[in-house]
């Protein structure tokens, strides 16, 4: 019996040295792993040097063609201008518009000048310099939260509780943004100007949206009368107030007594009267500023300059363009060509 707690504490010692040593080996696997991974990289971009030591020539031919075929490139190449314009689309025309975009540059780049000069209004020679018309939208933070705050207030209550801003986000597109800039590439940098009015008439003039319109400002319009007949009102029943108050303040006072709740309850009747014309106040600017917002199908708020500004940087370059791609060409005929030795090799084998 003296012997079992001798025996248990041994037992005790052999089960905490196997455990620490299978930690042991798992944290050597970990790190063998982990150096494995690093060894594989290592090997690789080494074989990457060596296939590019073994053909430097060749690469390097490829870069300067690619650099002069490139310098003389820019040279003989019309210079490009880009313009840019921002709208913003009322009465849901966003997908208007950019289906519009859309077609005119699918025109531009099929080269039809013709029926793209049909479609702006311009020239065919005009029409013939056009290279890319495309449209992006943009929006900063406070843009999307006040977005998002419109939103949410047409929705009722029980919907609200299962969206959250974050949610809004993650299902924001470019048709939901506010604003949205229309950029023309040509290159002849007055032809974006005298595409203005076009693209905007093409929207103006869908009749689904002319109805939009018209039905929105006769509600305005109707808002507004109401708002003036409830000032009128209140400007009225201010008046009766008064003229209540002069008179009580006339009559001979009886005794001592003085009526103070009727006194005091004018008062508060009064008060309540002139917040009410504050409010309607607030509601008759913000009634002005929606007809102002609403007064056009769609906004301009930044014109097409007269003109375009001339693209530069690097990456519009062809000195940059067209030695990646003989780059890029050259590393594929070369892969290719080694693969193919191999498979050879590996079939002799």
């Amino acid at each position: 019996m003296a012997d079992q707690p001798v025996n248990q504490n041994n037992s005790d010692e052999i089960d905490l040295g196997q455990l620490f040593q299978m930690i042991g080996n798992a944290f050597q696997k970990f790190f063998n792993f982990i150096a494995s991974i690093f060894k594989g990289i290592f090997h690789v971009f080494m074989l990457l040097l060596l296939f590019i030591q073994k053909n430097i020539v060749i690469i390097a031919a490829a870069v300067i063609i690619g650099g002069v075929g490139g310098f003389v490139l820019d040279k003989l190449t019309p210079t490009k201008y880009v313009s840019k314009m921002v709208v913003e689309p009322n009465f849901n025309s966003v997908q208007q518009l950019y289906n519009n975009i859309s077609f005119y540059n699918d025109l531009a780049e099929a080269q039809d000048s013709v029926a793209l000069a049909t479609a702006l209004n311009i020239t065919e020679r005009e029409a013939a310099t056009i290279k890319e018309i495309f449209t992006d939208s943009y929006s900063d933070e406070n843009q999307k939260i006040k977005l998002f705050d419109e939103f949410i207030r047409e929705l009722d209550t029980t919907t609200i509780k299962t969206i959250d801003f974050q949610n809004y986000l993650e299902n924001f597109n470019s048709m939901d943004a506010r604003f949205h800039q229309i950029s023309v590439i040509s290159t002849n940098n007055r032809v974006a100007k005298k595409t203005q009015p076009s693209i905007i008439n093409s929207i103006s003039v869908n009749e689904y949206f002319k109805l939009q319109k018209r039905i929105n400002d006769e509600n305005l319009s109707m808002q507004d009368t109401i708002y003036r007949k409830q000032m009128v009102e209140i400007d009225s029943l201010q008046s009766l107030y008064r003229t209540v108050l002069v008179k009580e303040a006339d009559k001979p006072m009886q005794g001592t007594s003085i009526n103070l709740a009727e006194s005091g309850e004018s008062q508060s009747r009064e008060l309540a009267l002139i917040q009410e014309k504050d409010v309607l106040k607030e509601k008759m600017v913000a009634l002005n500023r929606e007809r102002a917002n609403k007064s056009t199908i769609i906004n301009v708020i930044s014109d097409f300059p007269a003109r375009g500004v001339e693209m530069k940087g690097i990456l519009n370059s062809y000195k940059f363009k067209l030695p990646i791609v003989l780059l890029s060409l050259v590393f594929g005929i070369l892969w290719i060509l080694h693969l193919n030795r191999f498979l050879k090799k590996y079939r002799e084998e």
